[in-house]
């Protein structure tokens, strides 16, 4: 289990490393945010693994009454964020636990129609 948790600690740090300007904050700001994301990644990714897995789960059941509707529900439960970023941490940026829905599309038929 030690292993594993290096390895993420060490994938959220190296990951997250972006060339910055001064103008963005300070150096202490900066590196709470970086820990912040470090650390938050480390607990909110096997949360976020369970949900996806039950999601998983849930959208394989049904499958078998609509298929459509298992694809909206493993793209809910197994998209959005799965990274805590320093921009989340300081609050630049949403996090989004569940994903979002691919949109319906319309399908234009009044052409066909008019044939």
């Amino acid at each position: 289990m030690k292993p594993i948790l290096t390895g993420l600690l060490v994938i959220a740090l190296v990951g997250q490393t972006t060339p910055s300007s001064a103008a963005e904050g300070s150096t202490a700001a900066q590196v709470g945010y970086g820990v912040g994301s470090a650390v938050g990644t480390l607990v909110y990714v096997p949360l976020k693994a369970t949900f996806c897995i039950l999601g998983g789960i849930g959208a394989a059941f049904t499958a078998i009454a609509s298929p459509p509707t298992a694809g909206k529900v493993a793209r809910v439960s197994c998209g959005g964020t799965w990274v805590v970023t320093p921009d989340v941490v300081s609050g630049d940026e949403p996090m989004h636990f569940v994903g979002e829905p691919q949109a319906a599309r319309h399908v234009d038929t009044s052409a066909v129609a008019s044939r």
